[in-house]
């Protein structure tokens, strides 16, 4: 079983920046890809960025240019760095990794609890 635990959410004002962190905890599992969903009550969780093993990254039309995904796979851990933030940027963020054990063939998609994040004068 692995655990995905994120930090770094909270109220920041417009045009500020704010980096999130999620790192993944548990024994004899690979990582493969990561990435970050955010959703806003009533809505639908939407995709904000992708890494993959290899450190490719794909982005959310919405935050391009304003927000970069890096991962540092020694440590587990993905992270997502807001710069510009804007009030509509508001809403809880989920980290997943898809991750395997060690003997077994296929993925799994865990995800994290959630962090607020709140973009407010």
């Amino acid at each position: 079983q692995v655990q995905l635990v994120e930090s770094g959410g909270g109220l920041v004002q417009p045009g500020g920046s704010l980096r999130l962190s999620c790192a993944a905890s548990g024994s004899s599992f690979i990582i493969n890809g990561m990435g970050w969903y955010r959703q806003v009550p009533g809505e639908q969780r939407e995709l904000v960025a992708t890494i993959t093993s290899g450190g490719s990254t794909n982005y959310a039309d919405s935050v391009k240019g304003r927000f970069t995904i890096s991962r540092d796979s020694a440590k587990n851990t993905v992270y997502l760095q807001m710069n510009s933030l804007k009030a509509e940027d508001t809403a809880v963020y989920y980290c997943y990794a898809d991750v395997r054990s060690y003997f077994g063939s296929s993925y799994a998609r865990s995800w994290g609890q959630g962090t607020q994040v709140t973009v407010s004068s």
